[in-house]
């Protein structure tokens, strides 16, 4: 685990942009998630580890109501984005995920050209009023995703034809084309090579000025590199909250230690 250079932020209790209490998450008569109760901040990258199986995505999916899309999925407690609840029943999922991008685990440009994947959004839920407007919001969503320079002479071509990492970039800029204000990641990653790991994390870095961003991934020394707070699962229970350089280097539990040094995973 080297490379680790935590970056310390302290968290106002004004910054909290996503509050979760007591929540529970039940697949049928499984009971996938445990009494989380959490706070994340805005503007800053917050890491959700632990071994595979624990719960870390399936929390992250509650948080853009993605759990609604599977039938047996059954999420209690109470989850607010600006003190509004996201599971009121006048929430409208549809507008609730424009406004918590999400980029997932494998690339997954849609099978259309590199400009038509990144106005979609913006085209479905109305933000651009003409074709002057959705160009400038593919271009300035292409430069948030460090995307821009590479494409900007072939926006005509398939987003499938990209490389692996700019694909993830393009569903990057693609996420954050309807001008969100939290973007998942979950395990965003895990398909890529080094070099392309490297700048996507870069890219992290840059996208929490603007974003509340929550990633998912199994790489501690990700965690500990692009984060700032730190959360630990365990058996679909959150074990141990804080700041990455704590949780790293003095972690209160010892299952978060036993974790982190490689005794369990």
């Amino acid at each position: 685990m080297n490379d680790m250079r935590f970056t310390e932020r302290t968290v106002a209790t004004d910054e909290v942009k996503i509050a979760a209490k007591g929540v529970q998450v039940y697949y049928g008569d499984t009971h996938a998630i445990k009494d989380v109760t959490i706070d994340i901040a805005d503007k800053t990258v917050t890491a959700f580890i632990g071994p595979s199986g624990c719960g870390k995505s399936t929390f992250l999916r509650c948080i853009n109501r993605m759990n609604d899309t599977i039938p047996s999925a059954r999420v209690e407690g109470d989850i607010r984005i600006d003190g509004e609840d996201i599971y009121d029943k006048r929430v409208d999922p549809v507008q609730l995920r424009a406004k918590v991008g999400m980029v997932f685990q494998k690339p997954n440009p849609f099978p259309k050209s590199i400009y038509d994947n990144v106005s979609y959004g913006p085209k479905i839920h109305g933000l651009a009023r003409n074709k002057a407007e959705l160009d400038e919001i593919v271009e300035t969503s292409l430069r948030r995703a460090a995307l821009w320079d590479e494409v900007k002479d072939r926006l005509g071509a398939p987003g499938t034809g990209l490389s692996g990492g700019q694909q993830q970039r393009l569903c990057i800029a693609r996420a954050v084309a309807t001008s969100p204000e939290v973007l998942l990641m979950d395990e965003p990653c895990s398909a890529l090579d080094p070099i392309a790991t490297d700048q996507v994390e870069n890219l992290i870095h840059e996208l929490r000025e603007r974003y509340s961003v929550v990633i998912v991934t199994h790489s501690m020394s990700q965690a500990s590199r692009v984060s700032q707070r730190t959360a630990y699962f365990h058996l679909g229970e959150m074990v141990e909250y804080g700041d990455t350089g704590d949780i790293f280097t003095n972690p209160k539990d010892e299952r978060t230690e036993n974790y982190i040094t490689g005794r369990i995973g």
